[in-house]
């Protein structure tokens, strides 16, 4: 019986999130920690305002520390994932998960990787939901500065590019619904590059061991442990696809039958079910999940 841990990232964010961590000791000393490395408290973000939580600077920080949380009270009773994966800003906690790095590494990581996401403008997000995926593979194919952002699943995908470009697909894919997303750029597309350069400078120095257990990335979906590949793999996330509909794929071959989801919502756990059918599934989002 093989046991898969995955991670939520941008999006699943919620008011409240988190809070009820502060009661147990790994948690109250993990929200200090937090504090110091920020310079101010997740707690008090995830009990504030939903308009700002949802600010990129705020909103990946604030899903690390608490994913990193719910890892090591999950850790402390003894429970251990056979592989993990995490979508976009979940891979950090995944890599954290899998004792890539410290806490404090990930988390000085995910505080830069913020900074700069949210100072990228000029761009445009949109899910699609219920599309051919073929046209959309040739409009996509035949159209400049627009990428797969994220494959989600068969029936869900994020695009990414110039508002241009991105409108122009939307006028030439017919999807039962389209979204544009309430992000400042183009994430997860090559319009990432300069953003992406800059955080390959603090990345490169960070200190990665090799993994513990086999970790899905983002952009190679099949399963690695090498501190180098995972690093490598990490810098290319920013301009590269999440190929979550290909990582879910590989959670069947490689015989997991349990998966959890780690963090808040049920996003991903949501996805799974319609996908592989045949996995169990079960959300750790606060103690009581516990």
């Amino acid at each position: 019986m093989k046991t898969a841990w995955v991670f939520p990232g941008q999006g699943s964010q919620a008011v409240g999130m988190g809070v009820d961590l502060a009661t147990t000791a790994i948690g109250k000393t993990k929200f200090e920690k937090a504090q110091e490395i920020l310079g101010w408290s997740v707690i008090e973000r995830c009990q504030g305002d939903e308009t700002e939580l949802s600010r990129t600077i705020y909103t990946q920080p604030c899903l690390y520390v608490i994913e990193s949380i719910l890892v090591d009270l999950l850790t402390e009773k003894g429970q251990l994932p056979d592989l993990v994966a995490g979508h976009s800003l979940g891979e950090y906690s995944a890599l954290y998960a899998a004792k890539v790095f410290d806490f404090a590494t990930g988390l000085q990581l995910v505080k830069r990787r913020a900074e700069l996401m949210s100072e990228s403008a000029g761009g445009k997000m949109v899910a699609l939901m219920k599309f051919d995926r073929s046209q959309l593979e040739n409009a996509i194919a035949n159209i400049p500065d627009v990428v797969f952002a994220n494959d989600n699943s068969e029936q869900q995908v994020v695009i990414s590019g110039t508002p241009e470009a991105v409108d122009q697909l939307c006028s030439q894919v017919q999807a039962k619904r389209a979204l544009p997303l309430k992000v400042s750029g183009a994430f997860h597309s090559p319009l990432m590059a300069t953003a992406a350069a800059q955080f390959q400078e603090l990345l490169e120095a960070a200190h990665f061991m090799d993994a513990q257990v086999p970790i899905l990335s983002n952009i190679d979906p099949t399963p690695a442990t090498s501190a180098t590949l995972l690093k490598d793999r990490l810098i290319k996330q920013m301009t590269g696809s999440v190929r979550w509909r290909e990582i879910m794929l590989s959670l069947s071959s490689e015989g997991v039958t349990q998966a959890t989801e780690v963090g808040p919502g049920k996003v991903l756990a949501g996805l799974i079910k319609r996908a592989c059918p045949d996995i169990t599934l079960s959300n750790v989002g606060c103690i009581a999940d516990l």
